[in-house]
Formats: C-alpha cells, sequence, structure tokens
C-alpha cells in the first residue's frame, strides 16, 4: 500500500481513493482510538465479553475504543495467525467517522447522495489485488486452511452453539439481471468446507431474493463472503437499499471514488480486491439445515431455525490478513452503531425527497436496548402544519414492513437521544384521545417470534407543541452558564449538560413577565408586590389564570 503524496492510496500499483482496512488500523492508532491486546486471549470465552463491557459498563460513548486482538487463541489452546479487529468499524462515532472520512454532522447527506448517485466499480486483474495474495481450495481446505483457519470469535458465549461470522458480507447476484448484492448476515462455523447462511428474510431483499431466484431454476446459487474489507464496502453492507442496487455502486460513491474489485477465483462473482479473506463457493437451494441459538441484535437468544449453508470450493486472503467481527446483541453496539448513520438518513431522505414534508427537521432512531427499528423520533420545526406532522408519522410507519413499532414526533427543542425528554414532550404536549394513533396488521420485524400473535401493530404520537406554554422552569441560559464556571472553579466533577438545561419561553411570556423576572434578579422584587396589591379583586375564583383575563385591576390600557 501506498499514497502517491496527492490524497490517492495505491495497491500494488492500482489507484483508490478510499482506505483499506490496514489503513483504517493505522488512523485509529494515530486518533487515541486503538486499543492493542498483545496478551492471549481466547476467542471463543474472553474476546467478546471483554469487549462488550465497553456498553454495558458504564463507558461514556466518547470513551469507547477498538480493540486489535493479536495473540488469540481458543479453548483447546489452538493459536491464530490472523489478528481479529472489533469496534474497528463503529465502536463510537468517532471511529465510524474516520472510516466514512467525513465530518459527523456530514454523514446524512454524504448516504443521500451516494445513494443517489452510485458509481461503477473499477475491475483489476488478480494479481493487482492483495485478496488474491493466498488461495486454498480442495484439500487444502480440510487440511488446516479452511474456516478452522479462522480466529472467529463467539459472540455470545454461553448461548451460542457456534462460533459465527458476523461482519460477514454475503456476496451473491440475480441469474438473470446479473446484479449483485453484498448483504451483512451472520454465518454459522459448521465444518472447515461449509458455513451457515442466515438472510434477512423479513425485509425480503438481497440475498434471500436471489436465493429464491437460485431455487426457482434448480441450481445452487454462487457467493462469496468477505471478513474484512474497506470500511466503506462495510458501511454498505449493513444497509437495506432498494432491490436491484449495487451495494459495490454505492461504496464507491461514499469514497467518491470507483470501488476496485476483482472476479473471484472459484465463483462467478466480484469481490473487493482489497477484501482481508474471501470465502468462495455454492449455497445450497434446495436442502435447509437448523441453525442457531445465536444472541441477535434486538437483544434477544435467536433460537434454532432451519436456514441455508454454503459448502466451500475455496478460501483466499492477503498475506497480512486482519479479520472484523462486530459486537452485536443487546443495543448499543457496533453493529447498531454502524447501521445508524445511513437508516436515519434514508428515513430523512424519504419524508424529504419522497413525501415533501415540510418543516422537517431530522429522524432519530433510536439505539439503547431498541436496536434502531422500535422507537423512532421525528423532529418538527415549531410551526410545522399539523397535517405534515401526521403525513411523517403515517410516512414512517409504511416506509418498510417492519420499522417503527412507536413513532413520536418532537419539536427541536427535545433532544431526540434522550428518551427522559422525549418523555417529558409526550407527557405535556400530547393528549391520548387527540394524539395518538394505532395501525394494525404490522410485520413483527426484526425480533422474538410470538407464538400466539404473529401480527404486530404501530402507535403513532405527536408530542409536538400544539399551543403556547409557559417557558422551562430552570434558570435562564446565563445564570447557568455562570454557575457552571463557579462549579468548575470549585474543582466539582465534569459536567456534561442534558437537554434542558436551561429556561425558555415557550410562547406564553411578555414584557411584563419579563421586567418583573429583571426586578427579581436585581433583588428589586419588592416593587412586584407593590403592583400586584394594586390588582386585588373578589370576582375571580382561587386559581383562576390571568392570562384568562381581559384586563387586570391597575393595569395600563
Amino acid at each position: 500500500m501506498a499514497n502517491d503524496g496527492k490524497g490517492a492510496m495505491k495497491t500494488s500499483g492500482v489507484e483508490r481513493g478510499y482506505s483499506d482496512l490496514h489503513e483504517h488500523i493505522e488512523a485509529l492508532r494515530e486518533a487515541g482510538l486503538l486499543l492493542e491486546i498483545d496478551r492471549e486471549i481466547n476467542k471463543d470465552t474472553e474476546m467478546h465479553p471483554l469487549v462488550r463491557w465497553q456498553f454495558r459498563g458504564g463507558i461514556p460513548e466518547a470513551d469507547r475504543k477498538a480493540f486489535l486482538f493479536t495473540n488469540v487463541t481458543d479453548s483447546k489452546g489452538r493459536k491464530y495467525d490472523i489478528p481479529v479487529l472489533v469496534c474497528g468499524l463503529a465502536g463510537n462515532k468517532a471511529i465510524y467517522q474516520i472510516g466514512m472520512g467525513c465530518p459527523i454532522d456530514e454523514i446524512g447527506e454524504t448516504w443521500i447522495r451516494a445513494t443517489n448517485a452510485p458509481l461503477e466499480p473499477n475491475i483489476v486483474e488478480s494479481a493487482d489485488a492483495p485478496c488474491h495474495d493466498l488461495l486454498f481450495e480442495g484439500e487444502d481446505l480440510l487440511n488446516g486452511n479452511g474456516l478452522d483457519a479462522l480466529p472467529v470469535p463467539i459472540s455470545t458465549p454461553g448461548w451460542d452453539n457456534a462460533p459465527y461470522t458476523s461482519s460477514s458480507h454475503f456476496i451473491t447476484k440475480d441469474p438473470e439481471t446479473g446484479v449483485q448484492n453484498s448483504g451483512n448476515y451472520r454465518g454459522q462455523i459448521k465444518a472447515p468446507d461449509r458455513i451457515g447462511m442466515n438472510p434477512s428474510i423479513e425485509h425480503h431483499t438481497g440475498g434471500y431474493i436471489h436465493w429464491l431466484a437460485w431455487k426457482k431454476l434448480g441450481k445452487k446459487m454462487p457467493c462469496a463472503v468477505v471478513l474484512g474489507c474497506p470500511p466503506v464496502v462495510s458501511f454498505t453492507a449493513v444497509q437495506k437499499l432498494p432491490a436491484g442496487v449495487d451495494e459495490f455502486h454505492v461504496s464507491g460513491a461514499l469514497a467518491g471514488s470507483p470501488l476496485n474489485v476483482v472476479k473471484a477465483k472459484t465463483v462467478d462473482l466480484l469481490v473487493p480486491a482489497e477484501a482481508e479473506v474471501v470465502i468462495e463457493g455454492y449455497v445450497d437451494t434446495e436442502y435447509l439445515e437448523p441453525e442457531a441459538p445465536f444472541g441477535e441484535s434486538h437483544g434477544h437468544v435467536n433460537l434454532t431455525e432451519y436456514n441455508a449453508y454454503m459448502d466451500l470450493t475455496a478460501i483466499t486472503r492477503r498475506k497480512d490478513a486482519v479479520i472484523t467481527s462486530w459486537i452485536s446483541q443487546v443495543t448499543p453496539s457496533e453493529s447498531s452503531v454502524i447501521k445508524r448513520p445511513a437508516y436515519e438518513a434514508k428515513q430523512f431522505a424519504h419524508l424529504r425527497d419522497n413525501l415533501g414534508i415540510q418543516g422537517l427537521i431530522g429522524v432519530s432512531t433510536h439505539e439503547p436496548l431498541t436496536s434502531l427499528h422500535k422507537l423512532i423520533i421525528v423532529t418538527f420545526e415549531r410551526d410545522a402544519p399539523r397535517t405534515e406532522i401526521w403525513r411523517a408519522l403515517y410516512g414512517v410507519a409504511s416506509h418498510r414492513m417492519a420499522e417503527g413499532k412507536w413513532i413520536i414526533a418532537v419539536n427541536d427543542d427535545i433532544d431526540p437521544d434522550d428518551t427522559n425528554a422525549v418523555f417529558w414532550a409526550m407527557s405535556y404536549r400530547s393528549k391520548p384521545h387527540r394524539d395518538v394513533e394505532i395501525l394494525k396488521h404490522k410485520h413483527e420485524g426484526h425480533g422474538p417470534r410470538s407464538l400466539i400473535d404473529s401480527e404486530d401493530s404501530a402507535v403513532l404520537v405527536d408530542a409536538t407543541l400544539k399551543e403556547t406554554f409557559p417557558p422551562v422552569s430552570l434558570p435562564k441560559r446565563e445564570f447557568m452558564e455562570k454557575a457552571a464556571e463557579i462549579w468548575e472553579e470549585l474543582g466539582l466533577p465534569k459536567l456534561t449538560p442534558e437537554a434542558p438545561w436551561f429556561g425558555y419561553d415557550l410562547g406564553e411570556w411578555n414584557e411584563e413577565l419579563e421586567h418583573m423576572a429583571e426586578l427579581a434578579v436585581r433583588s428589586e422584587y419588592w416593587e412586584t408586590g407593590k403592583i400586584y396589591a394594586q390588582r386585588r379583586r373578589k370576582d375571580v375564583e382561587m386559581n383562576t389564570e390571568v392570562r384568562t383575563l381581559d384586563k387586570e385591576p391597575g393595569e395600563d390600557a
């Protein structure tokens, strides 16, 4: 790998406008976002539990790291010569940002532009493709160079029935159109020359559609599985793009430069030239095998079910290969961080560009425990028309068949990532009899399957302001900021402000009230007492709000 000094990188003399995995790791190292673990780590009992702690141990999101394990063993004492990178693509937003090569606040629009203007890949020769440095096929696959040579960890020790590839991109193609798909599915390690395949059939896209097409032809499906590759390839593999859109084309558009691809050795497919490991073979379309249990991203163990399997024909790899393994299961996780930006961008683009929703600010998919799909917050400007709010709520519910169980509209003063703030809005800005709708006959989607009721439903909530409200009852910003300076001066623990952290007007504040508040902070509140004494009256009930009266006694006309 080399850089030509003008920003373009090269592999074996072939230019590219994106980082491969090794360059990405170096960037993480330079940014202080990489932990290199040299001590011996058991991939089947220790690796994922160790990294899992940074998601379940109260570690702030900004302090999460990528882990590079260089001394990997298993419970039988076998040593592996391939390092494993965990949380290296999306342990947190900073890691994801390095992989994307653009600032966090530009990621949404970058995704929208990439999906709207894909770039065809650049086909290179095998000699120029690092993924073809080493080739193992035939008897080699059964003599220690098959799947048993790959240090695939057990994701959920104590529940999973085998190691599963969690960052595996299954590349397939439509037998009629030839259009490829790259989808991220789990793969159970079943034998040195056999791996499971569990496509997302609830989305009815990608590899599953191709499998049905090959099954209809009565032929096995050619397939290549990538373990480790340039980050832009992984970022697109986890997205649910429209049928007929090749993820490699979107990867190139993300990078602003065509992706280098090469023809696989034993199957008629194109694979990323800078992939770390490529597993080639054919997926049976006649028989299915039992697969799982496996801890899934919806936060529960997926129980045993029948799924596809692939018989290997070859494994190719780089000489200095590094494989990736993603922390999934209970969110937040690497799996949710890597999916979230594009999921939100896709929903936003659907509402803004396809439906033309007015007053829309953003879409947020709730991450902790809910796995991005179930709780979705849509943010609107303060004066957005009520009809637009409801069009957006219905639009989110119908965008994908299994997405959106609780869909809530809020205003821009509510932080969609703060569920306390969202509940605050729901509690005071919505009335269930007026602002809640239930949609029946939704697909269950990704999650535990009910044996009682195979259908689900969605609840739509308009928790935006419909009228003026009194101010938020916290000190104004300038007083909170001054207090923060004193806090820091006293050496008290570091503050992490949570919105709302200062008071602000919601429409029911006027000049007189502002004047009285200014008198109060100048310690001149006795003046207000004199004014109120002049406004005594006996023709009103207790708790009558002054704002409901035309005029107060003693008040200027």
